[in-house]
């Protein structure tokens, strides 16, 4: 069979030339600390010097290793500036003054980190967007931990909630390369042991806490097959850019029911790894019997958590009343209206005897939403 071909619409083209004012962001992607990812940007940054290119370090955080200071050498270093904060003065990266000097490549380390609370911008991934905007080309670097969708994966892993995180729109959308920097377990917890990546107070409790060989094997897995998915994703994009067929997953449609429970986070999370992998929408939907003028501060919050969260995975965010309905047939009605062929749910949080008078809300679902394939996800008691 012939490949299917399209032309370019209009609007592709000019999105195409809008892309090519825009400055590229290449990242280095690591499965843990001390992986050797600030090391591999200052390589190259050396590399690109050799080549006559202009490239500055915008910022750099060497954690006082030794190896990965002396690499920086003769490369410039563009001051921080200097943030009231509390009393106190904190240093953060001047993003006015990498767009002032306006180099061919700036080297900015640690794109997950939060930006002090006065700062224009709430994390370091949206400086770098107001830099690739002005047509400076970025490299950056970010550990598999800090992914919003990986989020409960890790925190299942290593038994630690990671705050700063970063959108996957970042990786899979900004970044026009993204490259594994790889160590075996073995070789990582070596360069711990040898005080390379901490502070010899620190390495006793790492090695038996964070850097132990299953938790980063788990990890070092997961960055394995982010960046096999993420090179797939590029190849079909490229592809269907190029006309050759159209995107899968047209036909498939994901929503994801949340209540008030602790697990509505992770079903969003694991509806866009779906939804990503699908190459598909999704629709994160909010059943309540409640108008919003009677929903307490706390449910308010919540609600504005998981509107936030569904903007980062560019999801439709719904909050519907149920009515005269039950809430299974108010699920099953909005699924029919956007045509939904997959809802993820969490496990039920009636008790048992409310399931044998009240019904499960599950079953109920699966017995009248004829047609469309159910997930459920176990909730993760804690302990």
């Amino acid at each position: 069979m012939f490949p299917e071909y399209r032309r370019k619409t209009p609007e592709e083209i000019l999105q195409e030339i809008e892309q090519l004012k825009r400055g590229k962001l290449k990242v280095y992607i690591g499965s843990a600390p001390g992986v050797g990812k600030s090391y591999r940007l200052l390589q190259e940054a050396h590399e690109l010097k050799a080549e006559g290119i202009d490239v500055v370090i915008g910022l750099i955080e060497t954690h006082n290793r030794k190896e990965t200071a002396d690499l920086i050498r003769d490369l410039e270093i563009l001051p921080k500036k200097k943030v009231s904060y509390k009393g106190k003065l904190l240093e953060e990266m001047d993003t006015q003054a990498i767009i002032k000097r306006a180099p061919d490549v700036v080297i900015v380390d640690e794109l997950a980190h939060t930006n002090v609370p006065t700062s224009k911008y709430e994390k370091r991934y949206m400086d770098v967007e107001e830099i690739l905007q002005v047509g400076i080309n970025v490299i950056s670097a970010v550990n598999i931990q800090h992914m919003e969708s990986l989020h409960d994966i890790v925190e299942q892993i290593t038994g630690i909630k990671v705050r700063e995180r970063i959108p996957d729109h970042v990786l899979h959308q900004m970044a026009t390369e993204v490259i594994l920097v790889d160590v075996t377990p073995e070789i990582l917890r070596k360069r711990l042991s040898e005080g390379k990546i901490y502070d010899k107070s620190k390495i006793e409790q790492a090695l038996t806490n964070f850097f132990t060989d299953s938790n980063l094997g788990a990890l070092r897995e997961l960055s394995l097959r982010e960046v096999a998915d993420d090179i797939d994703e590029r190849i079909g994009k490229e592809r269907i850019q190029n006309g050759l067929y159209k995107a899968t997953g047209v036909h498939e449609k994901i929503m994801v029911c949340v209540q008030y429970g602790g697990n509505a986070e992770k079903l969003i999370r694991r509806g866009w790894r779906i939804a990503s992998r699908l190459k598909t929408d999704l629709l994160i939907l909010h059943v309540t019997h409640e108008a919003s003028m009677n929903r307490t501060l706390k449910d308010r919050k919540k609600i504005q958590n998981w509107k936030k969260l569904a903007a980062q995975f560019n999801a439709k965010f719904i909050v519907e009343q149920t009515g005269k309905r039950t809430i299974s047939e108010t699920i099953r009605d909005i699924a029919v209206e956007h045509g939904i062929t997959q809802i993820i749910l969490g496990q039920s949080a009636r008790s048992r005897w409310e399931e044998i008078t009240k019904g499960s809300i599950v079953n109920n679902i699966m017995r009248i939403a004829s047609g469309i394939d159910i997930h459920i996800v176990a909730d993760q008691k804690e302990t």
